[in-house]
């Protein structure tokens, strides 16, 4: 198959930035992980915040890493995470590989 329409991009310059306004996020406020039964039939979910990340951007990448990390679903609601299922300390170790150490 030949490379019709293929076109490739450099990402780089943005790997950079986004590094970079994580590493000035990190230092901030204490983040709070809980855990809450909540919802239909009290299902647990974990809730996660005080991660002092202001870019939207920023957070639904957070969320997508997390939950893969956790194999579970999350959403965002007020700029906290929330994930199904009582995963306090599968968050606490993805943070800390994060870089986040202010738990």
């Amino acid at each position: 198959m030949g490379k019709k329409n293929w076109i490739e991009f450099d990402n780089q310059e943005n790997k950079f930035e986004v590094t970079s306004k994580k590493e000035n996020l990190n230092e901030g406020s204490k983040i709070n992980i809980s855990k809450q039964k909540k919802g239909k039939k009290g299902k647990t979910i974990t809730l996660i915040r005080g991660l002092g990340i202001t870019d939207d951007m920023l957070l639904k990448e957070l969320l997508k890493k997390i939950k893969v990390f956790c194999g579970t679903g999350g959403t965002l609601i007020d700029r906290n995470i929330q994930l199904q299922g009582d995963m306090v300390s599968k968050s606490i170790e993805f943070l800390r590989k994060e870089g986040f150490h202010n738990l």
